[in-house]
């Protein structure tokens, strides 16, 4: 095969790649039924890993759904706001006993949104950056669909 032969072949791979990533995070699926259930996944690429994320809008709570690399369930938590000091409580449902990724994830998706929290988290242990950035992206959905309490 000659240079320039080797070069177009390269290219066109480095294309064909950057095409596939593109499509991969531009890809997201929402549908809604008429009980007012909104579902919406989506996929994005991060630092060279690939957070998948499913979101799923009942009447007054928010599930949620960050994979790392796989499709595992990974650890569940709820997060409410709990009476009379109206502060967050987070709860383990599944997992997370020596391991909170995703608790401080829920509490704080209470706060933004103003209601109940399902998060089901399969995050990679003490990577506190992979998980913040999981997060902002997850954040920044929630407010492009509205889910989110105005700020006051």
């Amino acid at each position: 095969m000659d240079p320039n032969e080797s070069k177009e072949a390269f290219g066109n791979g480095v294309e064909t790649a950057t095409q596939s990533v593109n499509q991969l995070t531009m890809k997201e699926h929402t549908t809604q039924d008429g009980g007012g259930v909104q579902v919406t996944c989506f996929s994005e690429v991060s630092n060279e890993v690939t957070l998948h994320f499913q979101i799923i809008r009942l009447q007054k709570q928010i599930y949620a759904w960050i994979g790392c690399s796989s499709a595992k369930f990974g650890h569940l938590y709820a997060a409410a706001r709990t009476r009379p000091s109206n502060t967050v409580s987070v709860t383990s449902l599944i997992g997370g006993t020596s391991d909170n990724t995703g608790s401080g994830v829920a509490r704080r998706l209470v706060l933004k949104t103003g209601l109940n929290i399902i998060l089901a988290c399969d995050l990679p242990k003490n990577s506190p950056m992979l998980e913040a950035d999981a997060e902002k992206r997850l954040v920044q959905k929630l407010i492009s669909l509205g889910y989110t309490k105005p700020q006051v």
